[in-house]
């Protein structure tokens, strides 16, 4: 019986390998017809997308920007003949998307972001960087475009650029602290969106994903571009301020679907190009033609309904506004010179202590929740004898 028993286990076995060894030729057939190779399925390997990197690595050197030592020709693994596996070695971290890297510019070591896109899937996108890079738009303080430092054209690719553009993060990362730090994050970013529209520009895409900040004042150690909670050898956590201590810059990015219009045309029509947020109500009928300056006053009111008012307590002074901000009739929502005019009434009623009150999470656990309020009221008590004020602002 035992025999049997074995036999068959041993039957099942290698059926389970015979399955496995087929699967794996199936990719590697898919990747040869796909890609001309197979593709190196090690841990930590370099993918597909970012072999494209690597053929341009010395391209880029030698227009000014250097790539991590992961993208050199001549790589060799941190961790090979170590006992480390490659995600304890910042070598092995492997990027998000594949149009996206860092690099330092060398010229003075400042951490920039490249961004690598084809001219006929996106023919705006540099066009309109570079018109927010124009004096005297690029000197105003209301501008929040992500600048973009340089364009340039890939050698043997004439349909390729890269923009280069300052190494930002996630503009909600670390969290917020104090209401106040949202309340000057809300302001910056619809002074960036009216600005825009000020110059007859829609973003059309202005979702949160699209919110990054300039945290260089920020972090008091770099951190790393993939592992944004460490520091850029990953060795240790990244240590960093409050806001209300180190005021960022918050921008508007990826002008990818933007468009900029003619300032006769105040009601721009056109069919809607659906972004990331797929709630907009003007994307259940795709075929109607909409003006897509109201569109974005949606967007920018539902990351604050999501983001906010529906994750945190202590927002209900923006309900109002938000309300009418995502209705779904585009002609019922104000404007952003309204959205700005309405905000700048609401800012203004809110006193010292709301401002200095603790960013809470509606999920936070009570208990822990006392313990995190005796922490962020002695930090902010001196704070307060700092003089820092309860509306923290970026200088100039």
């Amino acid at each position: 019986m035992f025999t049997g028993i074995k036999r068959r286990n041993a039957e099942k076995k290698a059926k389970k390998l015979a399955e496995a060894k087929e699967r794996k030729a199936d990719i590697a057939r898919r990747q040869l017809k796909t890609f001309g190779k197979v593709l190196d399925t090690t841990p930590g390997a370099r993918g597909e997308g970012e072999l494209w990197w690597v053929k341009h690595y010395q391209w880029l050197k030698d227009c000014g920007y250097l790539l991590r030592t992961r993208y050199a020709p001549d790589w060799v693994p941190s961790w090979v003949g170590t006992n480390k596996t490659s995600q304890q070695c910042e070598d092995g971290e492997v990027p998000w998307v594949s149009h996206l890297l860092d690099a330092t510019r060398i010229s003075d070591g400042a951490f920039v972001i490249l961004k690598s896109l084809k001219k006929s899937r996106h023919p705006y996108e540099a066009e309109i960087g570079e018109f927010f890079m124009t004096e005297p738009l690029a000197s105003d303080p209301a501008n929040h475009c992500v600048p973009i430092y340089e364009v340039l054209s890939v050698p043997e690719d004439d349909d390729r650029i890269i923009l280069v553009m300052p190494f930002l993060r996630p503009y909600n990362d670390p969290d917020f602290d104090t209401i106040g730090e949202v309340v000057d994050c809300v302001r910056q970013l619809f002074e960036g969106l009216q600005f825009m529209h000020l110059h007859h520009v829609a973003h059309r895409d202005c979702m949160n994903l699209n919110i990054l900040m300039d945290a260089t004042s920020l972090y008091i150690d770099p951190f790393h571009p993939f592992r944004l909670r460490r520091t850029r050898d990953l060795r240790s956590d990244a240590r960093h301020f409050t806001r209300t201590q180190r005021p960022p810059k918050y921008y508007l990015i990826d002008f990818g679907i933007s468009r900029r219009y003619r300032p006769s045309d105040s009601n721009p029509l056109e069919l809607p190009i659906l972004g990331g947020d797929k709630t907009v109500p003007e994307f259940r009928d795709p075929s109607e033609p909409r003006n897509p300056f109201p569109t974005d006053v949606y967007y920018i009111g539902n990351v604050l309904r999501e983001d906010f008012i529906q994750q945190k307590v202590g927002f209900k002074f923006l309900e109002a506004l938000v309300a009418d901000m995502v209705q779904d009739d585009p002609s019922e929502r104000p404007t952003m010179d309204e959205v700005v005019a309405r905000f700048d009434i609401i800012r203004k009623g809110l006193s010292s202590w709301k401002l200095r009150s603790r960013v809470v999470d509606k999920q936070e656990n009570a208990v822990s929740g006392l313990f995190r309020d005796a922490g962020h009221w002695i930090r902010h008590l001196i704070s307060m004898a700092k003089g820092e004020p309860p509306f923290p602002t970026p200088s100039a």
